[in-house]
């Protein structure tokens, strides 16, 4: 029997998780009973669905066996089993997904953070109390079984054995005591007692074990004798089917971590019956955290379907909408077909209508804890609003009324989180539009020009600091009838008529110069023109009205693929009542031709405040210097 090598990169990973040190080992137990019941529920729905594997329910159990004297545990199912090559692909791999992110973790050397549950690696949690395992398998669908064994560090094997009966038997051979660490403990009747009835008193098949009891001595009176009887240690009442007002905020989220491999407690739990046309039980968490393959390929979104509380799908993607692809959790109805498949699901109308009432019960969820849990709810969106932006702006905006009061931005107002009916409740009576400004921080859209002007007319201005805000706003257009206008883009219509006449009248008596440097710097900028937006800058660069933003052009000028594709239709900007426009007067004057490098420098100091790359940077530091050696003559 040839010993099989983990993969390198598994290796170490197990090499780290038997070497460090962790929170909690007794979620070994949780581990290996949750995956049995998985296992269980996997036989049981295909006992109801194919005649030939007709199972009794009363016959799908787990039992726990303790062996104190040969330091041994043994924790046995009659699930589904598997083959030899699941046993292979199942246990000969650890942590598929994310297994750079894991192997990070661990070598961290953290002893705040319980690893398990966070990438897929349950099975391997045995090793922390355990120096060889072994695992014993048949499937349902074959006559032999097949043992995995391993200690963790050299490797495995997998062998055919004589197994009678279909399931799994893991054998677990404990680590001696230390001072430190009493590995013997998980083999008394309390703890292990304790640890069921902590961890997997949910589970839905009994976890039964053997245990001590007194009973009255049927020989002499008064006298009690030991002895073992089999004892089921869980209720097996599913949390969702409990009462609400009787289960614990701590039950919840044991249940969520353990059922859904997490860590961390969920930001939000939802539980709800519906009554009706159709009828069912919801269990629906938001969970605390982004997992951390969440905007990878691997991620598979979507809730467990149970249909009179029979396991039926895993990852039904199906019953919740995109946008709301964070949420895990469960439904379980009366009032669905026990055969649906995958390929069913979008066909049956009944799960169209479960569909939709979880997406609104979802939504209404998120709404009330916008306005009761503030600090949570913006905790949330930390965590998962770029893909409720991305559910108003996929699919050309079909979800944009759903989605648009649960979107959060920071704004002038303070630098705190707004949502956009907030900020239209708080506009001046004169505002016409939703002001908004781009940039990778608050400190750099702080130091743009034009904001001096917004702040001197106490206008509120939204900070867009993901590139994608735009993007979201564009397919909004407006809300509640105002346009959302860029601080950088178009005329932002800030002054009033004496000031717009003013403006006017500068600008046809310098009609000229304007022109002139537009000339200068033709194949560059649209026009060169007098700025209703500086207030004590000379200069700025802002983007056409109709046109692709100068924030669009940063952001696609990132993508190698398209770097040439998108440019903004530019416009030069100068404050005609700066010092410099006075030079520029005088000098155009005296000498029109003059203007040309002027106008240069001046375009490459406004490209350089938006944050966009000048075209020759080497030509703009002589022309600095130049200007600089003639201001000392």
């Amino acid at each position: 029997m040839a010993k099989k090598q983990f993969k390198a990169e598994s290796r170490r990973l197990l090499e780290l998780m038997i070497n460090s040190i962790y929170t909690n080992k007794d979620i070994f137990l949780r581990e290996l009973i949750s995956n049995a019941s998985d296992a269980l529920d996997k036989r049981y729905y295909i006992s109801l669905t194919d005649p030939d594997q007709k199972v009794a329910k009363k016959d799908l159990t787990i039992t726990i066996t303790r062996l104190p004297d040969a330091d041994t545990m043994i924790i046995e199912d009659t699930g589904i089993g598997m083959t030899a090559e699941e046993l292979e692909k199942n246990l000969g791999t650890i942590a598929r997904s994310g297994s750079r992110e894991f192997r990070e973790q661990l070598e961290k050397g953290t002893d705040k953070i319980d690893i398990i549950g966070q990438f897929g690696v349950g099975f391997y949690s045995a090793f922390m109390v355990a120096r060889q395992v072994t695992v014993e398998s048949r499937s349902i669908h074959e006559e032999v079984g097949h043992v995995w064994t391993s200690t963790g560090e050299d490797g495995y094997t997998i062998a055919e054995c004589e197994k009678k009966t279909p399931g799994t038997r893991i054998t677990l051979l404990l680590k001696a005591d230390t001072e430190d660490e009493k590995y013997s403990e998980y083999l008394t009747e309390y703890k292990v007692r304790d640890l069921v009835k902590k961890y997997s008193d949910y589970v839905r098949y009994p976890v039964n074990m053997e245990v001590t009891k007194s009973v009255p001595d049927p020989t002499e009176e008064g006298k009690y004798i030991e002895t073992q009887e089999m004892e089921t240690l869980n209720s097996m009442i599913p949390l969702w089917k409990k009462q609400k007002s009787k289960i614990t905020p701590e039950e919840y989220n044991e249940f969520y971590k353990t059922k859904f491999n997490d860590w961390e407690d969920p930001a939000k739990v939802l539980h709800y019956n519906v009554e009706g046309n159709l009828s069912y039980t919801a269990l629906l968490f938001i969970p605390g955290r982004t997992p951390y393959n969440f905007y990878y390929s691997d991620f598979e979104p979507g809730i467990q379907l149970y249909s009179k509380g029979v396991f039926i799908l895993d990852k039904a993607k199906d019953l919740i909408p995109e946008h709301y692809r964070f949420v895990t959790g469960l439904v379980d109805s009366d009032d669905l077909n026990l055969n649906i498949s995958r390929e069913m699901l979008q066909q049956d109308r009944q799960v169209r209508l479960l569909a939709r009432s979880i997406d609104k019960k979802i939504h209404s969820a998120l709404e009330d804890m916008l306005k009761d849990e503030r600090e949570a709810y913006e905790k949330f969106f930390d965590n998962f609003g770029l893909n409720l932006k991305y559910g108003i702006y996929k699919d050309y905006g079909v979800h944009k009324d759903e989605l648009q009061d649960l979107i959060l931005f920071r704004s002038t107002n303070e630098g705190k989180y707004t949502t956009l009916k907030e900020y239209v409740e708080r506009m001046k009576e004169e505002q016409k539009d939703i002001y908004y400004a781009c940039g990778s921080s608050i400190e750099e859209i702080e130091k743009m020009p034009v904001m001096e002007k917004l702040h001197a007319k106490d206008y509120e201005v939204l900070y867009f600091l993901d590139e994608r805000d735009e993007f979201v706003t564009g397919i909004m257009n407006a809300y509640d009838g105002h346009a959302f206008r860029s601080v950088n883009k178009g005329d932002l219509d800030l002054d009033s008529e004496d000031e717009k006449k003013a403006r006017e009248e500068k600008a046809e008596a310098n009609k000229f110069l304007l022109e002139d440097m537009g000339k200068a710097l033709e194949g560059k900028v649209r026009e060169v023109r007098i700025s209703s937006r500086l207030v004590s800058d000379p200069v700025c660069i802002v983007s056409d009205e109709n046109g692709p933003s100068i924030e669009l052009e940063k952001y696609l000028a990132n993508d190698p693929m398209n770097r040439n594709a998108i440019k903004a239709t530019k416009i030069l900007e100068i404050n005609a009542d700066h010092p410099i426009f006075a030079a520029l007067q005088k000098k155009h004057e005296a000498d029109p031709d003059s203007i040309r490098e002027d106008a240069e420098i001046l375009y490459d100091q406004a490209l350089l405040i938006q944050g966009l790359p000048i075209e020759d940077p080497a030509e703009y530091a002589r022309k600095i210097t130049a200007l600089l050696l003639k201001a000392s003559e």
